[in-house]
């Protein structure tokens, strides 16, 4: 589809499309923020939508009848079957092909989403991230077992698709390596990174803009240092090693705004080991000075207004 030769303008009140699963208390920090500084926002699921190639522009979207948003804001994207995601996924595509600014587009989404395409990408990019396996076959998983986990050095599996430690289980040998049918056939093996017992902790920094703006430590009362598995959040300057360490990795994946998880192994050394593209902040709000949802509001806008991106035109409906 050619593109159109003029930029669109956007009016001193841009219209957003705010993507979120369940409206929650990071909903209600966005809307506030976004429409403090003039926006005006429509809150809806991408449930609720769809594509349309019947309608001029070809997308299903409550709210906005036949026009297009400037902006649309990805907070959340509901689970469902491979079929329901692969479809949200494509009607936020289809937003960036018609020159909507999508923040973060599903390019990002699907990068962060996929753990295993994170860690390709942060290995690409030359960021330290631990040594990572992805594989269907079980034997296969069985061989990296054997060669790979040693007495007081086990390995990480990780469901590709989860957050907040939900899954996770630590590999000592090919006896504790599940089977297929538990791990929905993918085997995803990472080499265990962690301070010595009752020392669990690392760092959530998160980036917005390419800057990171806010940063915690997570001291864990396990070795899964999720917050929402208890641990106890600290604030945390963002910057130096740290800071410049998640802006790299969100950049590795394309994101504009990210959540960053850093660990120091036992050498002192950090390694990233997730970008999460639809962070949660309550608990790091609660320790940062820095109003986060104000924040993203505002790099958000400044780039409906610095850099409208080009919009193909649209096309005139064929009727009988």
């Amino acid at each position: 589809m050619p593109r159109s030769s003029t930029r669109r303008s956007v009016s001193p009140r841009p219209s957003v499309a705010l993507f979120v699963d369940e409206p929650d208390w990071h909903t209600r920090r966005l809307n506030k923020a976004l429409a403090a500084q003039g926006a005006s926002v429509e809150v809806l699921s991408l449930r609720s939508c769809g594509l349309d190639t019947s309608s001029p522009h070809g997308v299903i979207l409550p709210g906005f009848a036949d026009a297009l948003p400037d902006g649309a804001f990805v907070r959340t994207i509901a689970a469902g079957s491979f079929e329901q995601v692969t479809m949200r996924l494509g009607v936020l595509h289809a937003l960036r092909e018609l020159g909507v600014c999508v923040y973060n587009d599903a390019r990002a989404i699907e990068r962060c989403v996929d753990k295993s395409m994170t860690s390709f990408c942060l290995h690409h990019a030359a960021i330290p991230t631990p040594p990572t396996w992805t594989v269907e076959s079980p034997t296969h998983a069985q061989r990296i077992v054997s060669e790979q986990a040693l007495p007081g050095r086990p390995l990480v599996m990780k469901p590709l698709f989860g957050s907040q430690g939900r899954g996770l289980r630590l590999i000592d040998g090919e006896a504790s390596l599940p089977a297929p049918e538990e791990t929905a056939g993918v085997y995803y093996l990472q080499h265990y990174v962690g301070s010595r017992a009752t020392q669990w902790h690392d760092w959530r920094v998160f980036v917005i803009g390419r800057r990171a703006v806010a940063a915690m430590v997570r001291h864990g009362i396990e070795w899964r240092t999720n917050a929402a598995r208890g641990a106890r959040c600290e604030a945390a300057e963002p910057a130096g090693e740290i800071a410049a360490l998640a802006v790299a990795a969100a950049d590795a994946v394309g994101a504009d705004y990210a959540g960053v998880d850093i660990i120091a192994d036992r050498d002192g050394r950090l390694l990233v080991l997730e970008v999460n593209s639809m962070p949660a902040w309550k608990s790091l709000q609660r320790v940062s000075a820095v109003d986060i949802a104000d924040t993203l509001a505002r790099d958000f806008l400044s780039r409906l207004h610095a850099a409208p991106r080009r919009r193909p035109p649209v096309r005139a409906v064929a009727t009988r």
